[in-house]
Parts: structure tokens; C-alpha cells; sequence
């Protein structure tokens, strides 16, 4: 295990990882259009920030359909960081205040009323 090979030791804790994990899963849910807000600004910010490496523009536009790609999934990759955070902030607000349970629990439900949420805001969506 990792905990052997470092020479000092640290403890997870298990309870803060799981209540904040379910607390962010509820929140990326709930607020699908901000996910989808910031996915489509961290891509912008990959986009640019990629085309800033390049010197030529002929070199640029050669692989610039393969490197769109790849910036459009690292950007949803990244973009639950900010839903980690805030979900292991709500997560410590309620161990602090209710006790270390509770804030599984409590993310248990608030992930199930942001996943009926979207799948309602999904369905009352005009079809194209």
C-alpha cells in the first residue's frame, strides 16, 4: 500500500471522501447548465491557450481538428474540480454542524432529487 512505502503515515477519511463525492455528483447534476458553462469556458481557455505553443499557422490548422478533441474532453474532465470543492464544502458544513453521517445521507438524497431533477428538465426540453 501507499501508506508503507512514504516514510510518514496519514489517514483518509473515508466518511468526508464519500459524503463529499455524493455532495458534488448531486451538485454537477442539479446544475447541469453551469457544468455546461464550464465546460464550454475551460475549452475556450484550452483552445486558446493552445493555439499560443504554435508558431506557424499552416502547422496549427494541420492537427487542429484532433487537438479540439482532445481539449473538449479534457475540459469535461476538469470541470468537476469546481463541484469537488464546493461539494466537500457542503459536506464539512454538515459534519460540522450535524455529525459525520449525515453527510452521506443527506448527499445519498440530494442526489436523487438532482438526477429526478435533470431527468425532468431533460424531458420538458423542446426535441430538435
Amino acid at each position: 500500500m501507499l501508506t508503507e512505502i512514504l516514510p510518514f503515515s496519514f489517514e483518509l477519511d473515508t466518511i468526508a471522501i464519500a459524503g463529499a463525492s455524493l455532495w458534488s455528483l448531486a451538485l454537477y447534476l442539479g446544475f447541469s447548465r453551469v457544468s455546461e458553462w464550464v465546460i464550454k469556458q475551460l475549452n475556450r481557455w484550452f483552445n486558446f491557450a493552445e493555439r499560443a505553443l504554435y508558431t506557424s499557422q499552416s502547422e496549427f490548422e494541420k492537427t487542429r481538428k484532433a487537438r479540439e478533441s482532445q481539449n473538449a474532453f479534457y475540459a469535461s474532465l476538469f470541470s468537476i474540480v469546481p463541484f469537488l470543492v464546493v461539494g466537500a464544502l457542503f459536506n464539512w458544513g454538515l459534519e460540522i454542524s450535524l455529525g459525520e453521517s449525515w453527510g452521506i445521507s443527506t448527499g445519498i438524497l440530494a442526489c436523487m432529487g438532482a438526477g429526478i431533477y435533470e431527468l425532468g428538465r431533460r424531458d420538458g426540453e423542446p426535441s430538435e
